[in-house]
């Protein structure tokens, strides 16, 4: 954050099945800027509804269905063009801002196998925007080579264990929307991948030697 003098941020609501996601933005907002002790200006918050992705296609992450493997290969919790979309909307209103630098959270390092995570995917869509929108955007994925507890230690670093307590209770990954089961690592059911994902990168975290 501190490369930046100022930041806006932007949410979606797709039609997602846990609405707790949206709920987490606030106050997430409201604290990240005093924990890691940003001087910049936080600037207006857009939520944007794409509720019609909920229609195009069958994902466990926008209807109550079981979470499993689809006939692809990937997890039916894949949602087509979810970030793909994300991204194009967020260039649509940096375009109007005169904003160049966009920054998002995906990873391909460990995560759930979503083709619109890979750096290959956002370099070509970081391309495709400059070519159709006449801009010199960059997309920035700052989270894009490093595991979890790689993350896990950048919040530490950035903001101690304020920061850390900040993610670990007031941000969500549980795919079944879970926010009654409390873990080491936060709310979640402790069993969907997105649980797995985050609880191992925690422990191992955690297990890493101070430096």
């Amino acid at each position: 954050m501190n490369r930046y003098q100022a930041a806006y941020t932007i949410g979606f609501d797709y039609g997602q099945r846990n609405a707790v996601e949206l709920e987490c933005r606030a106050r997430i907002r409201e604290r990240l800027p005093v924990i890691a002790e940003w001087n910049g200006a936080l600037e207006a918050d857009r939520l944007v509804a794409l509720d019609f992705l909920q229609g195009l296609g069958e994902s466990a992450l926008t209807s109550d269905r079981p979470i499993e493997a689809a006939g692809s290969g990937l997890p039916n919790t894949f949602v087509p063009g979810r970030n793909l979309m994300f991204l194009t909307v967020a260039a649509a209103l940096a375009y109007k801002l005169g904003i160049r630098h966009i920054v998002g959270g995906m990873c391909e390092t460990d995560y759930s196998g979503y083709p619109d995570c890979r750096d290959e995917s956002i370099r070509s869509l970081q391309a495709a925007l400059n070519a159709g929108m006449d801009s010199r955007f960059e997309i920035e994925t700052p989270l894009m080579w490093k595991n979890k507890a790689d993350t896990w230690a950048l919040a530490e670093n950035l903001g101690g264990d304020r920061l850390v307590d900040l993610v670990r209770w007031e941000t969500h990954t549980c795919y079944l929307g879970d926010r009654t089961t409390k873990n080491e690592w936060g709310w979640g059911c402790g069993s969907c991948p997105a649980c797995e994902l985050r609880r191992d990168g925690y422990l191992a975290f955690r297990r890493k030697p101070a430096s």
